[in-house]
């Protein structure tokens, strides 16, 4: 009986998150339009669902994401760590491995592509979801930098950045087609971590300050 009521269980929360994926990506309709809010609260940020694999615009770039830390030292000192490259991490991750976990595949490449489809030139929120998604990428930048142990265990990480690194995907060497392969970086501002992004109970060895009313600076 147990076993029957915690099939049941996942069935059902299997065929509710199939339900919202649907209604995410169907065409407009009497349902969606009803329930969007719903829709909309199950679906962002982790179940985004996008067609830019596809024609007529596939992406013609790769796109690293990468992360550093501001830190104080035990003296009251405070220093920068190097620029971490957060996305060859996961490719590693991902390299020979035939059962890649969601999270390597797509965590922090989703989240840094919903923060800027969000944001205009000078990373302004453009939109409701713009505050969400700084909050969700920022969130996975302090966990994976205190992870990485960057400050070692006893320096405070009080702010961290973002930027990303695009380089255009060199054509075929059949094609006559000539791009330009010098990188280009997108650099976010400092932002104050806050215990909002990472607990203390969460184990990261990372202490925090008190929360903030807008989380950067």
């Amino acid at each position: 009986m147990v076993a029957a009521l915690a099939l049941a269980i996942v069935a059902v929360g299997a065929c509710f998150h199939l339900a919202m994926v649907f209604l995410h990506v169907a065409p407009a309709n009497t349902v969606s339009k009803q329930h969007g809010a719903l829709v909309d609260d199950w679906v962002y940020p982790e179940f985004e669902q996008n067609w830019k694999l596809f024609a007529p615009n596939p992406l013609q770039q790769n796109i690293a994401v990468q992360a550093r830390a501001e830190l104080r030292t035990p003296d009251g000192e405070l220093r920068q760590t190097r620029w971490y490259d957060l996305s060859a991490q996961d490719g590693a991750a991902i390299d020979g491995n035939l059962l890649p976990s969601h999270t390597q595949q797509n965590e922090l490449r989703r989240a840094w592509d919903v923060y800027v489809g969000t944001h205009d030139a000078q990373d302004r929120p453009t939109g409701l979801r713009g505050t969400l998604s700084e909050q969700y990428l920022r969130r996975i930048l302090v966990l994976r930098l205190a992870r990485l142990d960057v400050g070692g265990g006893k320096d405070v990480m009080e702010r961290v950045q973002v930027r990303s690194r695009s380089t255009t995907i060199e054509p075929p060497k059949w094609s006559d087609e000539k791009v330009n392969q010098k990188p280009l970086y997108r650099q976010v501002a400092w932002w104050t971590v806050t215990s909002h992004d990472a607990p203390l109970d969460s184990g990261t060895r990372v202490r925090v300050l008190a929360p903030t009313a807008g989380g950067a600076r």
